[in-house]
């Protein structure tokens, strides 16, 4: 693996993959027990899909459990980095305090994120452009 030591993830019973823990993960189902000593958190955005149906109760019983809190958050190493992918649903996966304070290293993810993103579209488009030359 990248050397990560163990990898949690916290979820409702009805969002995580079935065999989960195949992938050498530790589940936790409550939020403040998986982020007991965490280095690092990383949160992902809850799709608006999963909210419809039975998946989850409501928006406001999936942040009451799951949203990441100062509170929550404190459960973590005091030197704690966050993380998010964005866009975030705030409110829902976490509390703005949260997403705009120290721990928080979203504003950096995000835009290292697109300049990836735009670096590998590039590449891809030379790749096929030389390609349509050699034929």
């Amino acid at each position: 693996m990248l050397n990560t030591g163990e990898v949690r993830v916290v979820a409702p019973r009805t969002l995580l993959p079935a065999d989960v823990e195949s992938l050498g993960v530790k589940v936790f189902h409550e939020l403040r027990e998986g982020l007991r000593d965490a280095d690092v958190v990383m949160m992902l955005r809850l799709q608006r899909e999963r909210m419809q149906g039975a998946m989850l109760p409501s928006e406001h019983e999936y942040f009451r459990l799951y949203g990441l809190t100062d509170e929550k958050l404190s459960m973590a190493k005091t030197d704690v980095t966050v993380m998010h992918p964005g866009p975030i649903n705030r409110g829902v996966e976490m509390d703005s305090r949260v997403a705009d304070g120290p721990p928080s290293v979203i504003l950096e993810q995000v835009a290292h994120g697109i300049a990836a993103r735009m670096a590998v579209m590039s590449m891809a488009m030379q790749q096929n452009i030389q390609q349509q030359v050699n034929d």
